[in-house]
C-alpha cells in the first residue's frame, strides 16, 4: 500500500493506493497527485522490480483520481481505466460492470457499486478472495454519500451485493485493512438502518429542517463534523421521500420535511 500523503477531515490519514502484480504491475487509485505521494509511488515501483502497466480508479472523486496526470507522466505506457462517467472519454479506457481484468497472475473482477458515487467500482481479487472497496466501505468510520451523485438507496443495494461474495480480507480507500469483511458489511447496513430510525424519531419529535435533525441525532459528534452529518441526514430524507414516507416542503427559501406515515 502507498499512502496518498493527503490527510484531512474527509480523507483521514490519506488515500490508500495499492500496487498488485509482479513483473507487470497494476495500481488501484492515484491519490490527489501530491508530490510526496508520487515520489513514494516511484520508490515502491522500483523496489518491486516490476513495470507499472495498468492504472485502475475506483471512482472519480479528487482524492482517488486527482493524481492520474502525475502518475501517467511518470508511466506514460501504463493504461488507465475506470467505469465511465465524469471525465473526458480520452482519459480512461472504460471498465464494464463485472468485467474480469487479468494481469500477471492477478484476476480482478470489477464490481459496479454506486452509492458513494455513480461511477464507483470495487475490485475483487479472485485468487486471494480480497476486495479493494474504495470509498464504499472504509477502515474507520462510515462512508459519506455526497449530494452531488450520492444515493443511499444505491449504496445499500451495493452493500447487499457484497454480502454475496466470499471475501476474506478487505482493503479500503481510507483507513486500515478490514480483517472481518462480512461483519463490517453487516455493521454498515445496521448503521444506516439505525440512522433512518433516528431521522424518523427526530421528525416525530418535531424537527423539520436538516440542521434541527442533526442537532437531535448527532449530540455526541463535534460540530466540525455537522456539515458531513447534514449530508447523511439529507440522503436518508431523499430515500424516505422516494418511499413516500416523508414529504419535502419549500417554505421561505428553506427546505422543511414532514412525515406522511
Amino acid at each position: 500500500m502507498v499512502l496518498g500523503q493527503n490527510p484531512g477531515l474527509q480523507t483521514g490519514p490519506g488515500t490508500n493506493t495499492y500496487l498488485l502484480g509482479r513483473e507487470r504491475l497494476a495500481l488501484v487509485d492515484t491519490g490527489e497527485g501530491v508530490p510526496a505521494y508520487t515520489a513514494l509511488l516511484k520508490e515502491a515501483v522500483e523496489a518491486s522490480k516490476g513495470k507499472l502497466s495498468l492504472i485502475l480508479v475506483t471512482h472519480g472523486h479528487r482524492d482517488h483520481i486527482g493524481g492520474i496526470r502525475a502518475v501517467r507522466r511518470m508511466y506514460p505506457d501504463a493504461t488507465a481505466r475506470k467505469f465511465p462517467g465524469g471525465e473526458p472519454p480520452s482519459t480512461f479506457q472504460p471498465i464494464a460492470a463485472d468485467e474480469l481484468i487479468r494481469l500477471d497472475g492477478v484476476t480482478l473482477k470489477a464490481i459496479h457499486t454506486p452509492g458513494h458515487a455513480p461511477d464507483h467500482l470495487c475490485f475483487y481479487w479472485v485468487e486471494e478472495r480480497t476486495l479493494f472497496s474504495g470509498d464504499l466501505i472504509l477502515g474507520e468510520g462510515t462512508a459519506v454519500m455526497p449530494r452531488d451523485g450520492g444515493s443511499l438507496t444505491d449504496y445499500l443495494a451495493s452493500l447487499e451485493r457484497l454480502r454475496s461474495l466470499d471475501i476474506h480480507r478487505m482493503y479500503p480507500g481510507h483507513g486500515p485493512a478490514i480483517r472481518e469483511p462480512q461483519a463490517k458489511i453487516t455493521e454498515y447496513i445496521e448503521h444506516r438502518r439505525m440512522r433512518e430510525r433516528q431521522v424518523l424519531d427526530a421528525l416525530y419529535a418535531g424537527a423539520r429542517t436538516i440542521p434541527q435533525m442533526v442537532a437531535r441525532i448527532y449530540t455526541d459528534v463535534p460540530k466540525t463534523f455537522h456539515r458531513l452529518a447534514e449530508e447523511s441526514v439529507w440522503n436518508h430524507l431523499v430515500k424516505l421521500e422516494g418511499e413516500n414516507r416523508v414529504r419535502r416542503i419549500q417554505a421561505g427559501g428553506q427546505e422543511r420535511y414532514e412525515l406522511l406515515e
